[in-house]
């Protein structure tokens, strides 16, 4: 496992749990808004966090915890997640991915192996759009089958589609478009998007985030093709 930060005790990472979160590095999308751009591009220089010691810890804790979090970086293209969650669950945690869903095939392994508690999707854009915001087209017909194996419960894990409202990238149309491609979803979530430096695309880096209301209106706009919507960050 390619890991690269610990987060030791996480409030907001896993809904409803007391979880440490894992941060892997290398993803196969370059996402213009991203937050981990140094997990994404820079991985190779940053330090590495042995597999043992983030186990060492988990077992030191598991008491405390509820959970972990797993998250990058893309975690499915890690040839030892199976392992490494595997070993995370014989503590007795509970285990959430963060994904782009463009590895559907590894996804549904560990959701059928009963390796998965919660899973978190980030839906980029509308699928037209991922080449100019998240820097991917190949992967988008893969992120349609994870899609669809989750609203039709074929894995049987409870899970979220989550989108980062980017003003300049995504609009009240797009927000709309999306939920209509995971129509039907019991929870889709709004992110706000929040501007810092280190972003992979620096122009972002200033731009001033949509207001609550705006935020608001968004999800009224999408509870027409969802179940709920839920508004995170603001």
């Amino acid at each position: 496992m390619n890991i690269k930060g610990l987060q030791k005790t996480s409030l907001i990472d896993f809904p409803g749990e007391i979880c440490a979160t894992v941060f892997v590095g290398g993803c196969n999308f370059r996402c213009r808004y991203c937050y981990n751009s140094d997990l994404v591009i820079n991985h190779g220089e940053m330090r590495h966090i042995s597999q043992e010691r983030v186990c060492s810890f988990l077992e030191e804790r598991s008491f405390l915890l509820d959970g972990v979090c797993i998250s990058g970086g893309e975690p499915t293209l890690q040839e030892n997640l199976p392992g490494f969650v595997a070993r995370i669950k014989s503590l007795g945690l509970k285990v959430k991915l963060d994904t782009n869903g463009g590895r559907p095939e590894i996804i549904e392994a560990l959701a059928r192996a009963g390796l998965l508690d919660y899973i978190a999707v980030d839906i980029k854009a509308p699928w037209h759009r991922y080449p100019m915001i998240a820097g991917a087209e190949e992967e988008v017909p893969r992120i349609k089958k994870t899609v669809l194996s989750l609203l039709n419960n074929e894995l049987e894990v409870d899970f979220e589609f989550r989108t980062t409202v980017v003003p300049g990238l995504l609009d009240e149309e797009d927000m709309v478009e999306i939920a209509g491609q995971i129509g039907g979803c019991k929870k889709f979530v709004l992110q706000q998007f929040r501007p810092q430096t280190g972003l992979m695309d620096p122009a972002l880096e200033t731009v001033k985030p949509y207001s609550p209301e705006i935020m608001e209106r968004f999800a009224a706009a999408c509870k027409r093709h969802v179940q709920s919507v839920i508004l995170r960050g603001l």
